[in-house]
């Protein structure tokens, strides 16, 4: 999942692999949830300041109604939390029945409902801001955003958040190098993120971010992407084991190591 700024700002983009193979995409969308307890384990978080951002245009509200769109199981419900939402203000909607089962287990005292961003299960109106974490990608946005509009109040913000490894570190970017497979990965099918009338204009902040990685929790985490998780059996286990010998091999990742990751932030308004 990776997003740009051009040097003219048409450019904030999202990777939703739209110019490829549709059935491969929809693959790729319900993947996750065979591998439920390891995207738990293994993803990153994301920084509380990333969070305190998205929320600040609504911070003063009381009480702060806060939805996590998509919320996979918790990752970022779990930050919410730590950033100060109330436990009993906060409800996280995810589409996918094992990832929803995970974070009940994980946060049962949540609030945790089945649901879509293209079909939301609450009223209209119902809370003051939305935040996405690492899948607005995924959403169909000509149906997600009438609706994330709809259960939102006025003045309301949408908020997206994507962890992206720091690949200008030069052996981050050989490890994506390592692990590219048959499998479109980042940069392909890049489009123009458009909130439309809807959502008329965004800010974007970047955070800096880390995750305390080994070389075998590194090959577990990139394990958990869709791109690894559509592959056979076969190709799968050719690209774990490159990626293990490369970051055996690597300096930079004997033992624990940081792995650097830049949290990519987007909030909007909601349009009147």
């Amino acid at each position: 999942m990776y997003l740009v700024i051009s040097p003219l700002r048409v450019g904030f983009v999202v990777d939703e692999f739209s110019d490829g193979d549709p059935e491969l995409r929809a693959r790729r969308a319900v993947s996750f949830g065979g591998n439920a307890a390891a995207y738990a384990e293994e993803r990153p978080d994301y920084p509380v300041a990333a969070v305190r951002w998205a929320l600040e245009p609504v911070a003063d509200r009381r009480p702060l109604r806060v939805l996590d769109l998509a919320a996979g199981t918790g990752k970022l419900t779990g930050v919410l939390l730590r950033s100060g939402v109330d436990v009993a203000n906060l409800v996280a909607v995810e589409p996918d029945p094992a990832m929803l089962a995970e974070l009940r287990r994980r946060l049962p005292q949540v609030r945790a409902v089945e649901g879509a961003a293209e079909r939301i299960p609450l009223g209209d109106g119902t809370v003051d801001a939305v935040v996405v974490g690492q899948a607005m990608h995924w959403f169909d946005l000509d149906r997600a955003l009438p609706e994330i509009h709809r259960v939102l109040a006025d003045g309301g913000v949408l908020a997206g958040l994507w962890n992206t490894d720091d690949d200008r570190v030069p052996w981050v970017a050989e490890m994506r190098r390592v692990s590219r497979s048959g499998v479109p990965s980042v940069g392909d099918g890049l489009k123009p993120l458009d909130l439309g009338e809807w959502f008329p204009g965004f800010e974007r902040a970047d955070f800096p971010h880390a995750q305390r990685r080994t070389a075998e929790s590194m090959a577990a985490t990139v394990g958990t992407h869709s791109r690894v998780l559509v592959l056979d059996d076969a190709e799968r286990a050719a690209v774990m084991a490159r990626l293990l010998g490369y970051l055996r091999a690597t300096p930079e990742t004997e033992g624990e190591f940081d792995l650097p990751i830049v949290t990519l932030t987007v909030r909007a308004r909601r349009a009147g």
